[in-house]
């Protein structure tokens, strides 16, 4: 029999993308399908089942070469025991995902936050391949994260390590209200929905910016806009960078990462912002904890949350 393999399942809202990785992370094989969640929990769970069979079968491989299995998930969770306590992507609660895949599949199964096995993936053969200390952010609808401590995930007490969107930054007098309740959270000014607000409220103050010429606005185009000149939305990106920079310096004397990775929709921005994000790190960034530091782009897209989950088996 040949070396070992894993899968990683990215179980999200609408789609199920199941991949089979080597033990060095490389991706050898995907495979994908509908979720059915409008069909509850018993329905999902054993699509990934089947989907996962058919992935391996499909493969060049054999099923008694898989040596774990795992998921990442959008939720509250308890990670040890493999149960989903709330999901409001898939509507699910108490779920123990763990026992009824292992039931289903003969195999070892974790799971883990679906923000967490990005990280993993970036850092296991992504961005931070080499590279045992690094923090990611993924600027999407909000601003998700990981800390990878010695090529593994940490977690904290309760599974809340890594929530960098919800660190506090944005001063009081300019706080608004963030998704988790709380006011001035980094998600706030730096995820594409925060910017998105930033520029229908200046378009709304009528400040004068093309903004106003677009009827569905979205973080890219603030972001084409402000690489084109537009006063308005430079503010506003050199905003969202501004909180990411300040955010990184607090992350940096507290934790002293090798490494920042910075995934997501609106990292799709590139070096426009990511020289923005490195002048304000510097700027509030303490000597020596910001010294042999990068901030680098994530390299594996889509794909980090299946070959993250995968690693689950080798680096939790």
């Amino acid at each position: 029999m040949g070396k070992n393999v894993y899968v990683g399942v990215d179980l999200g809202g609408t789609t199920i993308k199941v991949g089979l990785c080597d033990e060095f992370g490389r991706l050898l094989h995907t495979y994908e399908g509908p979720t059915g969640t409008e069909h509850g929990s018993d329905v999902v769970l054993e699509n990934i089942a089947q989907y996962t069979r058919k992935l391996v079968a499909d493969s060049s491989h054999e099923w008694e070469q898989v040596a774990g299995i795992g998921a990442g998930i959008a939720g509250f969770m308890d990670i040890p025991e493999g149960f989903i306590k709330l999901s409001p992507n898939l509507g699910w609660r108490n779920v123990p995902v763990k026992k009824i895949l292992e039931e289903k599949l003969g195999k070892t199964v974790k799971i883990d936050n679906d923000a967490n096995v990005a990280a993993l993936g970036e850092a296991w053969s992504g961005a931070g391949a080499g590279i045992p200390n690094v923090v990611c952010y993924t600027l999407g609808t909000g601003v998700g994260g990981g800390i990878i401590i010695n090529g593994k995930i940490y977690q904290g007490f309760k599974g809340m390590a890594g929530e960098l969107g919800h660190i506090t930054v944005v001063p009081d007098l300019e706080a608004v209200r963030c998704g988790c309740g709380m006011k001035g959270c980094l998600e706030t000014v730096s995820s594409a929905t925060g910017i998105i607000r930033m520029g229908k409220e200046a378009v709304e103050r009528g400040e004068h910016t093309s903004l106003a010429l677009l009827s569905d606005l979205t973080a890219k185009d603030v972001c084409d806009a402000a690489k084109s000149g537009d006063e308005v939305s430079l503010r506003i990106v050199n905003r969202a960078a501004l909180y990411l920079g300040k955010s990184m310096a607090a992350v940096s004397v507290i934790l002293n990462p090798q490494r920042f990775i910075i995934g997501g929709g609106v990292s799709k921005a590139g070096e426009f912002l990511f020289t923005a994000i490195r002048k304000y790190y510097q700027e509030f960034t303490q000597e020596s904890a910001k010294e042999g530091v990068d901030i680098v782009a994530a390299s594996l897209g889509n794909d980090a949350g299946i070959v993250g989950a995968a690693g689950l088996n080798l680096h939790s």
